[in-house]
């Protein structure tokens, strides 16, 4: 439909059309979301990982990054009741409903981004019209129980071994360990627990709210060594809303 081929009014005529891309599409295409508008949900947990850690630098690891739209977090801008975060100049701006509001003097926080890193066996390239195409299909794809397994469970442990005291290194988890299998989150798990012994570490994750509810995300933030786990914040499963809870 996005490349002017078929049309929602004959679905059917497609099918009879397109039998043999359609077979191969679904064979052969892993599942890609890009949900720039999370980071929106997602910027003040970070700002609250600088502020509780006392650490004004980060290295940031994403797991499922695909084509890194939240990895360049900090390069947007971004506004909330109590204020504005990012710069001016940003050629993307966020903004959504804040059911619990973010506080004005987390905005005032600055970390600096010194290194980004994306775990993902399929990285996708935007310059690439195929790659964005493709993206673009899965804006609400609807199609979860396909989505690619992630190569999180091998990559990870080895870039947790390259931290250092320049900055605070952060595992950011946006859904996409919810498509990995029990022994693979248990690795994931077992990894970070074993890194936050030997020094700094933190993890940002969506992950089902302390209320049990399945309608949104719960935004859990994580610090080591002996810092904890804290539920900060209720949210959208893509950004749209953010319930604040500190």
């Amino acid at each position: 439909m996005l490349a002017g081929k078929a049309g929602w009014e004959d679905v059917d005529g497609a099918l009879d059309r397109e039998p043999q891309f359609l077979r191969r599409y679904v064979a052969e295409v892993e599942i890609q979301t890009n949900e720039v508008q999370r980071a929106w949900a997602l910027l003040p947990c970070l700002l609250e990982l600088a502020r509780w850690s006392e650490v004004p630098v980060f290295d940031l690891v994403e797991l499922g990054t695909s084509a890194g739209l939240l990895l360049l977090w900090d390069r947007y801008h971004y506004r909330y009741a109590a204020g504005e975060w990012g710069p001016n100049s940003a050629a993307l701006e966020l903004a959504g409903e804040e059911r619990g509001r973010v506080p004005g003097e987390l905005l005032r926080v600055v970390p600096r981004a010194r290194r980004r890193v994306g775990i993902d066996r399929n990285p996708l390239d935007l310059r690439d019209p195929a790659d964005l195409l493709l993206l673009k299909s899965f804006v609400w794809a609807g199609q979860d129980d396909r989505l690619a397994r992630l190569d999180a469970v091998e990559l990870l442990p080895a870039e947790l071994g390259r931290r250092d005291d320049g900055a605070l290194m952060i595992v950011l988890n946006s859904a996409a360990l919810g498509y990995v299998d029990e022994p693979g989150r248990r690795a994931v798990r077992d990894a970070l627990e074993r890194e936050g012994r030997e020094g700094p570490l933190a993890y940002l994750t969506t992950t089902q709210p302390a209320t049990g509810s399945h309608h949104h995300w719960g935004l859990a933030v994580e610090l080591w060594p002996g810092g904890g786990r804290r539920e900060v914040a209720h949210a959208d499963f893509h950004g749209a809303w953010l319930d604040w809870r500190g």
